[in-house]
């Protein structure tokens, strides 16, 4: 009898304790889609007397997300229907970008990014690693990214950086190496 006081006594004890004990559920890491229609990336390169500005859409990809933070994800550029919108470039460099001087985007007509690391330094602010994809060759990119909404249906992020294109394998021999870059990135369930 003093057994079976004891076993209950003791089993109470411990389901006591254990209502005290935080439950910590797991939480899904959330899938969202990139909209192509927003999303983008803004290009502006240099040189000596002028400068010229465009950008890449976006044509598909995806981000995840745990507890409203930044996890991985990947998204594909649309090299190919890059676009030039100074006036001094025009056609004329819209078509040189798309020559193997600089894109190849008769062979290469996509690049890919994908996300391998992400590092929060503040609620808003994170520092992501990424591989860039382009020409067939892969390239290690850091940039750092501002997220700019996030909520259980949308996401919005940007990133502004520099970036030297002779590190990525565009070797044209033209003054503008240093290219300054500027991601923007929606995504929603």
């Amino acid at each position: 009898m003093k057994k079976t006081i004891f076993a209950l006594l003791g089993t109470a004890l411990l389901a006591g304790i254990y209502s005290f004990i935080p439950h910590t559920a797991k939480k899904e890491v959330a899938t969202y889609s990139v909209s192509a229609e927003k999303s983008r990336i803004d290009w502006v390169a240099a040189k000596k007397t002028a400068y010229h500005t465009g950008f890449f859409p976006l044509k598909s990809g995806e981000v995840q997300l745990d507890g409203n933070k930044l996890k991985g994800g990947k998204f594909v550029i649309d090299l190919a229907n890059l676009k030039v919108t100074d006036a001094g470039g025009g056609d004329r460099l819209t078509g040189h970008l798309k020559t193997p001087d600089f894109f190849d985007v008769a062979k290469f007509g996509e690049a890919t990014y994908e996300i391998t690391g992400v590092n929060y330094t503040s609620d808003n602010t994170a520092d992501i690693n990424g591989t860039l994809t382009l020409k067939g060759a892969s390239f290690p990119i850091k940039l750092t990214a501002n997220i700019r909404g996030v909520d259980e249906k949308n996401f919005f992020a940007q990133a502004f950086f520099s970036l030297d294109r002779t590190t990525i394998g565009i070797n044209f021999n033209g003054p503008a190496k240093d290219v300054q870059l500027a991601v923007h990135l929606f995504a929603s369930k």
